[in-house]
């Protein structure tokens, strides 16, 4: 079932990204009166699923959920049309059409793209305002796995900058280091600060790595509820104990003990509460899955959140921020397959899209990740690769600064290398999905 709302939510916000992009070109050439012949949601190669005509546009939906297309009269596309262009040019085709026009056409619908991540963010902060942690809050420290023991990070270090600059957020601390390339992080540890020199090719695990797991805050383990039938309440336990450690050994804090208990795994242990003013010792049998069915009290009975709430006044800006500093970050990220060695096997197709996706269905992340996947699908079509917007905008510069246009030829094998070069990467990234689908 999980997978299945992964899917249905994928698509979902997939069909979205396709329509709003498309109706970008649509509106432009209508706007310039340029005829548009289909407009298809994915597409539909021998059949379609469902179409309909009205004026001279024929709609329709394809079987094909690789995306989807418009069909402009008098241009070369991927439905690799050449016949029409063999024909006179007609007044409300593409290619009559001033090149000033044409430009705007073909850059419609990534503004659309745009537009549409701004409005996302806008009303997601009108209904969700803003919470975030402050790394200047973490009153116990973060805590580390391995990964992060390996970069130089001890757990209980407080955060101060990376690369002597303050990341407020401390959700942005993973992000900011890989994608700012951060060479140094600076940090107080025992009353004293110290500048860790990250070690050279981190950057590169921590994008194999994949996960911001590698460092957490620290927060007292106190008892919130169990599961039912809960090997720690069957040992004693109750709500409200606070648990101290395992058996000798100190691990006062939640993830540390939740770490430290998959050692122990169908063994009998003893653990250490704090019940009021006294410590006890509780006999609990560690099962097969390492967990002890304890709920701990939330972040926010520790730590000071932050929360900001909106309105559209004060929404609008900052939305307009937001998805502009999504474009930056993902254009660092594209920066990042050519700087990092290896970082090309992190490249994913479907399967690591839909994977981001939550399990159960919620629609502030759907929404949040439809915003991010729109700037994705923005910066990606505007590339200067031929079959993408960004081909024909290439060619549509070259236009108007030397006033001389590629001959249709030319922008037909274009095309062609473009079209091959696009379902190569996609066989790439779909077959690296399929790749790490063994290996795990």
């Amino acid at each position: 079932m999980e997978i299945v709302i992964k899917v249905v939510q994928l698509l979902l916000s997939l069909s979205i990204l396709v329509i709003v992009h498309e109706l970008g070109h649509f509106i432009a050439a209508k706007v310039f009166k340029t005829r548009v012949e289909k407009f298809y949601l994915f597409f539909d190669p021998w059949f379609s699923l469902f179409k309909f005509k009205k004026g001279e546009t024929e709609y329709g939906i394809g079987w094909l959920p690789l995306g989807g297309y418009v069909k402009i009269s008098g241009m070369i596309d991927e439905s690799m049309d050449t016949e029409q262009m063999k024909q006179p040019p007609q007044p409300w085709e593409f290619r009559s059409k001033p090149p000033w026009q044409r430009l705007i056409i073909m850059l419609g619908g990534v503004t659309v793209n745009l537009i549409l991540a701004i409005v996302i963010y806008i009303l997601m902060l009108m209904a969700w305002g803003e919470q975030y942690l402050p790394t200047s809050a973490l009153r116990y420290g973060i805590s580390v796995d391995s990964t992060g023991y390996q970069m130089g990070l001890r757990n209980g270090d407080n955060i101060i900058s990376i690369d002597n600059k303050v990341v407020d957020d401390f959700a942005s601390i993973p992000k900011t280091l890989v994608l700012e390339e951060a060479k140094t992080i600076q940090v107080m540890r025992d009353g004293q600060q110290l500048n860790i020199d990250i070690p050279s090719n981190f950057i590169s695990k921590l994008i194999k790595y994949k996960s911001t797991d590698f460092i957490s805050f620290r927060i007292p383990f106190i008892v919130s509820s169990f599961t039912a039938g809960a090997p720690a309440s069957r040992a004693g336990m109750l709500k409200n104990d606070q648990i101290l450690g395992i058996n000798d050994t100190l691990h006062p804090y939640f993830s540390e003990f939740r770490k430290s208990l998959q050692a122990y795994k169908n063994k009998e242990v003893s653990v250490m509460v704090l019940r009021g003013k006294d410590t006890l010792r509780l006999k609990v049998n560690v099962p097969a899955t390492g967990l002890i069915g304890v709920y701990p009290k939330p972040p926010s009975d520790f730590l000071a959140f932050k929360e900001k709430s909106f309105n559209l006044f004060t929404a609008i800006p900052a939305g307009v921020v937001k998805a502009f500093e999504g474009v930056g970050n993902y254009i660092k990220s594209i920066k990042l397959l050519f700087s990092q060695e290896k970082a090309y096997e992190s490249v994913g197709g479907f399967i690591a899209i839909g994977s981001i996706f939550p399990s159960s269905w919620d629609w502030q992340a759907f929404w949040h990740l439809t915003a991010f996947l729109s700037i994705m699908l923005a910066v990606l079509n505007v590339l200067p690769i031929p079959a993408l917007d960004g081909g024909h905008v290439m060619f549509l510069l070259y236009e108007i600064i030397f006033r001389r246009k590629p001959s249709d030829k030319f922008i037909e094998y274009a095309q062609i290398v473009g079209m091959v070069l696009l379902f190569a990467l996609l066989i790439f990234a779909n077959g690296n999905d399929i790749l790490k689908l063994f290996r795990k």
